[in-house]
């Protein structure tokens, strides 16, 4: 299978944070879903695919190149930020009349198709504009001139809830044409829940794994039961678990092993992902 997004050995250091030997790919037709705690590191990744961001060391390639070296992969790709990139001052249609030429593909009749989807008016200038807004004028860009591969950074981020549901069913649209692929960052994991492929989890700055979704959910497994089964060993199959005077539960990330040591003593239950990346990045935790 062919990666679009090929991340080998990156390493960038901020301070205290760092990233370390982050290695990923993905796959060509496929949604895949970025996820991980606020300062997992997600945005300094997709910054680095952006070229505005160098990594200190390892390489990114984009379409089988990188933007700095091979500028019409710009053109194949279309970014949704978490952050106002364009002008306050300027209303959306001059803003659009400045971007379209860069797009060899743009097409004009889509744009005005998501601006109405979207209810955005071209006259509306771009510092009025709600987060929400800023977001889905952001989002009608991207989708305009027939990227190949879409890179979105908490594209759901300020949406309420009935426009999330509609943009996920877009996006889920997007990939029926094998050609195109989105890279789709989140902390809000019940979207991946929905729409997603695959799976690449960060946390603290390094891939905790990166794998399909379906093997995913299909190898971690959620316990629940009373505190008179946990002891010093059982403690050892755990990622995380959380406490209570009454009971516990606690994430495992080998179902057949829990299987084993449980079998009809406690209750088994496919974990959601947000329940991975919750009980993966909190450890142990009583209430």
């Amino acid at each position: 299978m062919s990666h679009v997004v090929e991340v080998q050995d990156v390493c960038k250091s901020f301070g205290r944070f760092s990233l370390k030997d982050v290695n990923f790919g993905v796959n060509r037709g496929f949604i895949t879903g970025l996820i991980g705690p606020n300062g997992a590191g997600k945005s300094t990744i997709i910054k680095m695919m952006m070229d505005m961001v160098r990594p200190d060391k390892g390489s990114i390639q984009l379409l089988g190149g990188h933007p700095s070296e091979e500028p019409s992969i710009k053109d194949r790709v279309g970014y949704v930020s978490d952050e106002n990139i364009y002008y306050e001052h300027l209303t959306i249609g001059r803003m659009k009349t400045i971007l379209a030429p860069f797009y060899k593909h743009w097409d004009e009749e889509a744009f005005r198709k998501y601006l109405e989807m979207f209810e955005l008016s071209p006259k509306a200038k771009i510092k009025n504009l709600s987060k929400g807004m800023k977001m889905k004028f952001s989002l009608a860009v991207a989708l305009s001139h027939h990227a190949d591969l879409l890179i979105m950074d908490e594209p759901t981020a300020g949406l309420d809830p009935v426009f999330r549901r509609e943009l996920l069913d877009l996006l889920s649209e997007q990939i029926l044409d094998d050609s195109k692929s989105i890279l789709f960052s989140t902390h809000i994991t019940t979207d991946l829940d929905k729409i997603a492929d695959y799976i690449v989890f960060l946390n603290a700055g390094q891939v905790v794994f990166s794998d399909s979704k379906e093997g995913v959910l299909d190898r971690y497994v959620m316990i629940k039961g009373g505190r008179e089964l946990l002891d010093r060993d059982v403690r050892k199959l755990f990622v995380g678990v959380r406490e209570s005077s009454v009971g516990f539960e606690a994430l495992c990330k080998d179902r057949s092993a829990a299987k084993q040591v449980f079998q009809e003593d406690a209750l088994l239950e496919t974990p959601t992902l947000e329940d991975i990346m919750y009980f993966t990045s909190k450890g142990g935790k009583s209430a």
